[in-house]
Formats: C-alpha cells, structure tokens, sequence
C-alpha cells in the first residue's frame, strides 16, 4: 500500500483507539482523564527557552496576587514601557508550552513598533505560581492581567489586546467579555481594538485537523477554546494574522474566524509565515495593520471586511 495510505490509516486507528479508551473509562476516571488532556494540551517546558538571551534592563518584573487567589498562587508579569511616555499599550498573552522566556522575541518586536507591552506567565507557567493550568484558570490569568493593565495604561484608546496561537483564543474570550458588558451597559469600549495571531476557531477543530479525523472529537474534550462562538461579540476593531505555511493551525481557521467577526476588520495573510515568524516576516506590512488598528472607527458592523497578503 502507498505511504501516505498507511499514514491516514494509522492515525484514523490511533483516533479510534483513544476514543474508545476515553468513553470506557469516562464514567470512572473523568477528573484523571481532565488532568490528562490539560497536561497534554498546555505542554509546559520548564526553565528559560533555549533562545532567550536575559531581560532587557528596562523590563519591570510584576508579581499579580487578587485576593480571589488561594494562598501561593501568582502570575509573573513583564512590563516594558515604551521610551516615549504615555505610548500606547499591549496586553500579551501566549500560547502553549514555553513561558515568557520563550517570547521575548515577539514582544521585542512589539516594543520596537513603539508599543508599551504587559506580559503574563499563566498560573503554571514560568515563575508564576499555580497548579496545572485549564481553559478556566487561563481566562481567570488574562481578567487579572486586565486590571492591572488598566492602570499601567488609563487610556481606553490606547489599549490593545494581543494573544498568539492558543493565547489567541484567551484574547477572544477576554475582549468578546468586555465587548458585551459595553454593549449590555450601553457604556464605551475599554480597549481599542484585538490582534490575534496563528489560532483556531475551536481546540476541537484543531485536534481533528492534526488527527485527520471526522470524529466526534468535541464531544471528548473538556477544553473547549470555542473562539468561533465568542468572535462576534468583541464589537471592537479586529486584526487576524497567519502564516500561510503554518505547519500546526491552519490557516482557513483564522480565515473563519474572520469571517464570523464584524466590521471593522482586517485579515493578514503572510505567504510564507510559519506558526511563529509570521509578525518578523511581516515587517512593516505587520506594524502598519496593528496601526491601521489603532485608528480604525470603533462601530461594529457587517461581516463583510479587508483581506491582506503580504508579499
């Protein structure tokens, strides 16, 4: 039989495999088979990234402890004003398996387009201290990254939220909040616009692109990330960046996810951008959209929109 035959066949017998593993056991050992997919999911490398070459000296290192926070549980946060006062601001928050040591090299590009950055290590991540992470405990990580984030940069119309691969989702969930408490309490936005980029409309989707299956796979998870029903409510400007050679997310994700969003807003395609290189290989074309962002009208509309691909 051809390779690539066997290959499909194999992960379809692997996928069937752990779906008849997870209903047997479900009914026995949910709280172990949580734990399982958490661990798997999240993938935490511990210690410093193996390309991280320190911390600049003007990076403040911040402890975050909100009293709703059990005893020794904290998030390590990383503020690195921009060197013209009052810039406007970045809140960042990061995907899957490597800490802030291991994002330096994004959030230097963000800081270099002129950009105040707040960073935050999730409770597990890092120096931050806390049990294995969920999909609930990181949404609670990003609430208490807000708040403090509103009082390193008070201006609305300065703020930005940005999250990368799986921080995209936590980023959605986080602004599609405070797009409907604006909405419910007929008050302005607290923020100025959303950037995500390399992320998925759901993590089940995700697991049936990399299983290569049509399996019921939603149905096993319990993290959800379910981007694609929380994107219309941000009612804020939206930036969606992929690389079109994303070897992990796909890019029709973030081409869904756009689709589902409300005016205004713009999708960047970057041709030859993998999972991470995508804001590099973006340069200028990058910092112009993030710009663009700032300035874009903050009514929410159709979904009709603006599609770029960089070249």
């Amino acid at each position: 039989m051809p390779p690539a035959f066997m290959t499909r066949l194999r992960r379809r017998r692997l996928a069937f495999a752990c779906m008849a593993a997870l209903i047997i056991g479900l009914p026995a050992s949910c709280a172990v088979l949580e734990h399982a997919e958490r661990k798997l999911l999240f993938r935490i490398e511990p210690g410093t990234a193996g390309w991280y070459h320190g911390l600049p000296d003007s990076v403040q290192e911040l402890d975050l402890q909100p009293k709703r926070f059990r005893a020794g549980q904290s998030i390590h946060a990383w503020w690195w004003p921009a060197e013209r006062a009052n810039a406007p601001a970045i809140l960042y928050l990061h995907g899957v398996r490597w800490n802030l040591t291991g994002q330096l090299f994004r959030i230097e590009q963000l800081r270099a387009a002129g950009y105040s950055v707040l960073a935050i290590d999730y409770r597990g991540f890092g120096k931050s201290q806390g049990d294995l992470p969920s999909e609930s405990s990181v949404y609670e990580d990003a609430r208490v990254a807000w708040e403090r984030f509103q009082q390193l940069q008070p201006d609305p119309d300065k703020r930005l939220i940005y999250g990368h691969s799986l921080g995209g989702a936590v980023a959605i969930d986080l602004a599609a909040e405070l797009g409907r408490n604006a909405a419910r309490d007929h008050t302005p936005l607290p923020v100025r616009g959303l950037v995500i980029e390399s992320t998925f409309t759901s993590l089940a989707d995700v697991a049936a692109a990399v299983a290569d299956t049509s399996l019921p796979v939603r149905w096993l998870l319990s993290q959800k990330f379910d981007s694609i029903d929380k994107i219309a409510d941000i009612h804020m400007p939206l930036l969606v960046v992929h690389g079109q050679a994303d070897a992990f997310v796909p890019p029709r994700f973030s081409e869904q996810l756009f689709a589902a969003a409300r005016q205004p807003k713009r999708l960047l395609l970057v041709p030859g951008g993998t999972h991470n290189n995508s804001m590099a290989l973006g340069g200028q074309n990058y910092r112009k959209a993030i710009d663009a962002l700032m300035r874009a009208p903050r009514v929410a509309g159709s979904a009709s929109g603006q599609i770029a691909r960089d070249s």
